[in-house]
């Protein structure tokens, strides 16, 4: 193995790794109604594929390393392309929390700075307590904390959201 091939493979990772994390990105921006960051998220994604694809396709013949290369490098995007989205302030999440403790974390949550609303439901075990909690991508771990410092029983889902602007009439 030479170091021109060492150095071949370590691009092509390294291109993968950041054309897949673009289009993690550039999902969460369609999603959120980010028109224009997703168009630039797309661009800058398939050039960098384009580039990667080519080097790879044009050395598979004697270079078959480069294929797995491509491989480990799409792997790796995926994985920091979700440590991205954890990191990044970009998009909004719903936390659903369900407690037996509603008053008490309703309460601690909102004094906490959290947009939260409450609502009364009924689980297999009896009455429980619905809590919506919107927040930033990056505060959604925050939340969960809280709840179960409160309560380690909660059971919680995070799903991510897209804000409607009640300023903007629907089309």
């Amino acid at each position: 193995m030479t170091w021109s091939l060492v150095l071949g493979c370590r691009v092509i990772i390294l291109a993968r790794i950041g054309d897949v994390a673009l289009g993690a990105l550039r999902t969460v921006a369609v999603v959120g109604g980010h028109g224009g960051l997703s168009w630039l998220f797309g661009l800058l994604e398939i050039t960098i594929w384009v580039f990667a694809v080519s080097a790879v396709i044009g050395h598979i013949q004697t270079e078959p390393v480069y294929g797995i290369a491509f491989a480990v490098g799409a792997a790796s995007g995926n994985y920091v392309g979700e440590l991205l989205l954890r990191k990044l302030p970009f998009g909004d999440h719903v936390v659903r929390v369900f407690t037996r403790e509603g008053p008490a974390m309703f309460d601690s949550l909102r004094a906490s700075g959290f947009i939260v609303t409450k609502f009364q439901g009924e689980g297999r075990d009896g009455p429980v307590t619905m809590l919506f909690v919107q927040v930033r991508r990056n505060r959604s771990q925050r939340v969960i904390r809280a709840a179960r410092e409160l309560d380690p029983q909660c059971f919680y889902t995070i799903d991510d959201i897209r804000v409607a602007d009640a300023a903007r009439p629907a089309p």
